[in-house]
């Protein structure tokens, strides 16, 4: 028998029917295979739990924090095994100290370290459908801790790869992954298969299906991870390798990542030494920052610009003020109220012309650009807030997503450069 390991959101298991159809589900798959399952807390349970903190205190402890939050998995890992068991699925669940899923220190943003098989490898040998919470943890010294925002998909990736599954299995409440949101282009269409870099990509400039530290498992680990929903047979979404058929598109996806800030530090020396000092302090913070902008200021000096999510910008204006306090000179500001739009796609390494269409796209949508990214892959551009929405819909457009026909070196008007 083949291993699997199944991963059921907190949608997918956000009433007591869903979590019987989900039981069900089960079943049906542990009579062909032996299967893992981790499973989320049920439904909004954690915003419910951040809720009732913020009751108590505006400003709670981390640790108490991912106290708290670990409990949301404990309940919905007992009720689907209580479920399985009234079907006659003999079912064993554990929370992640239980089975040894060791993580750093970071509470409420942890990463895996280490996962010990064994226990779940017992269980597995004698019949049983062993479930695991999500998005939870354990440091060294028996501190329990949280994964941050989709961990369970994280979660579900490390324990494949651990366990050396044949694949996993992401069932949510979409049939897969999309060439956009469909919530917001309601014309983007299904894809059956995406590179592991590609899904990365979008995983990090906003697209909400997958957790970017769960595709970077399946990458190291050659885990294919299939995307699906939890109640269609359909099949979804492959994550796997690259072939090459897959460059034939420029683009294979956009994204629109919202509630982005933008931390400018201005009049700053210009030595060396300087910026690593900046992004040290951010890392010590665990604070991930990109669109980074450095150029030379009047006087002598420098300026540093860099976006970050708006949850991180109150710890990145402690830790700036402390650096800038070091220096002895410079000012920091914050602008708030910034989106990203991306594209992405494996065919930008041959196919040309792909930025021009881009900014061509969201020039005739009458969209300012503030900040431009690239890489081999993908391009980004900072934009107002209130123009996300039409700016991933007018760059699906220009990249015919819609219809699988992306834009390819044949149909883009290459840019031509003339001297002045």
């Amino acid at each position: 028998m083949g291993l699997s390991v199944l991963k059921f959101g907190g949608t997918s298991v956000a009433t007591t029917d869903l979590i019987r159809a989900a039981a069900r589900r089960i079943t049906d798959i542990a009579a062909e295979r032996e299967v893992v399952v981790v499973v989320s807390a049920m439904g909004q349970t954690t915003d419910d739990l951040l809720t009732l903190a913020d009751a108590v205190n505006p400003y709670p402890p981390k640790r108490e924090t991912d106290m708290l939050l670990a409990s949301g998995e404990q309940v919905s890992i007992a009720l689907l095994a209580m479920a399985l068991h009234a079907l006659g699925t003999p079912a064993v669940s554990f929370t992640a100290p239980q089975v040894a899923i060791r993580t750093t220190a970071s509470h409420t943003r942890a990463r895996i370290r280490s996962i010990d098989t064994a226990r779940m490898t017992a269980e597995l040998k004698a019949g049983r459908v062993v479930i695991v919470a999500g998005f939870q943890g354990v440091t060294e010294d028996g501190q329990i801790t949280t994964l941050g925002r989709g961990g369970s998909d994280t979660t579900a990736v490390a324990l494949a790869a651990a366990l050396g599954a044949e694949v996993c299995e992401i069932f949510t409440d979409v049939d897969g992954v999309y060439t956009a949101d469909p919530r917001l282009v309601p014309e983007a269409r299904k894809l059956e298969r995406i590179s592991y870099d590609e899904m990365l990509e979008l995983a990090v400039l906003g697209a909400g299906v997958m957790h970017s530290r769960a595709v970077q498992f399946g990458q190291r680990y050659q885990v294919p991870i299939h995307v699906r929903h939890s109640r269609k047979s359909d099949a979804g979404t492959l994550i796997t390798q690259e072939n090459p058929e897959m460059e034939n598109a420029s683009v294979v996806g956009c994204a629109l990542k919202e509630n982005l800030g933008r931390v400018s530090l201005r009049d700053l020396p210009n030595r060396p030494g300087v910026d690593a000092a900046i992004f040290v302090a951010l890392a010590q913070a665990d604070i991930n920052v990109d669109d980074i902008i450095q150029n030379e200021a009047s006087g002598g000096g420098m300026n540093i610009s860099f976006t970050v999510e708006h949850r991180d910008l109150s710890d990145i204006k402690s830790a700036m003020e402390r650096v800038l306090a070091e220096f002895g000179r410079g000012e920091q500001l914050i602008d708030v109220g910034l989106s990203r739009v991306s594209v992405v796609g494996l065919g930008m390494r041959h196919h040309t012309g792909v930025a021009a269409k881009m900014f061509t796209a969201l020039a005739d949508a009458g969209i300012n650009i503030f900040n431009i990214t690239t890489s081999e892959i993908k391009i980004s551009c900072i934009i107002n807030r209130s123009d996300g929405e039409r700016a991933l819909k007018a760059v699906h457009a220009a990249f015919g997503l819609a219809d699988g026909q992306s834009a390819s070196i044949d149909t883009i008007t290459p840019i031509r450069t003339v001297r002045v």
